[in-house]
């Protein structure tokens, strides 16, 4: 089997919930190696010794990319939404030429069954594959396609399956940056708003409770899918579990009913890798 390309955007704060994410990925992808890319602007290397020694342990490859600042000069962004959340978009570019396609993970993410049938998933000409938070949030849905203008549904951004080949031919920087330079006085989560705006029409949508299962919205899975989609259904058949939103698992105080098996995915990180949260 070939190597699933893994790619993830941070900045060192974020290290620790990447080698969560690293351990659940290993747990529940026996047999799988994988070749990991993080694009960065500038953690540096002792920074990144425990995630490149975790990858070394799992037979996995880990390419660190420091990427140049002032290609993003002109990109709106703060500490809640720093200007590394941008690198997914441009990844065709900053990504090695003979990479054809990419998995992008949101760092706050369990991989908790195999990712293997979406890493072979046909992207037929779409330059992404991505799942849309509905449900529950259908209204949000709605204003977001109204606020920007769009026919499709609202994509999230934290997982992102890229056919690179054909985004090194369609994705141009200065179109992106043009739009962010026009609207960004509207823009609310401005990469997830770029993605959608400028890139809906060419985006393959996929099931959010099984590639994208946002962890917040447990009742409303349950309540869609008749009662099917419970506790045992989704460590069956969910492989990402997102953890979106403000409220975070590794923070005090974290209440959800998912936080519990963050945790343990975090104890288990911590019994070999000097993780503090």
């Amino acid at each position: 089997m070939d190597r699933i390309s893994l790619l993830t955007t941070l900045d060192h704060r974020y290290l620790p919930q990447l080698q969560i994410l690293l351990t659940s990925l290993q747990v529940n992808n026996p047999g799988e190696t994988f070749s990991l890319y993080l694009l960065h602007s500038g953690i540096p290397a002792e920074a990144l010794s425990d995630v490149r020694q975790q990858c070394d342990a799992y037979g996995y490859s880990f390419y660190p990319i420091c990427v140049d600042e002032r290609l993003f000069k002109n990109a709106p962004a703060s500490r809640q939404y720093p200007k590394e959340m941008y690198y997914r978009l441009l990844a065709p570019q900053l990504l090695p030429p003979e990479l054809n396609r990419v998995l992008y993970l949101d760092p706050d993410i369990l991989v908790i069954n195999p990712l293997r049938p979406l890493w072979e998933t046909e992207l037929n000409g779409n330059l992404f594959a991505a799942a849309a938070h509905t449900g529950k949030t259908e209204l949000a849905n709605s204003v977001n396609k109204l606020r920007l203008g769009t026919e499709q549904d609202y994509y999230n951004s934290g997982v992102l399956l890229m056919d690179l080949d054909l985004g090194r031919q369609e994705i141009r920087p200065q179109v992106l940056f043009d739009y962010v330079a026009q609207h960004r006085k509207e823009l609310v989560l401005p990469d997830q708003d770029v993605l959608n705006a400028l890139y809906s029409k060419q985006i393959l949508p996929l099931e959010d409770v099984q590639w994208n299962y946002d962890a917040r919205n447990y009742s409303n899975y349950l309540l869609r899918s008749g009662g099917v989609c419970d506790i045992r259904w989704v460590m069956e058949h969910t492989a990402i579990l997102h953890f979106c939103g403000k409220e975070k698992p590794w923070k005090p105080k974290y209440f959800r009913r998912f936080g519990i098996l963050y945790q343990h995915y975090a104890q288990m990180t911590r019994r070999t890798w000097p993780i503090s949260l």
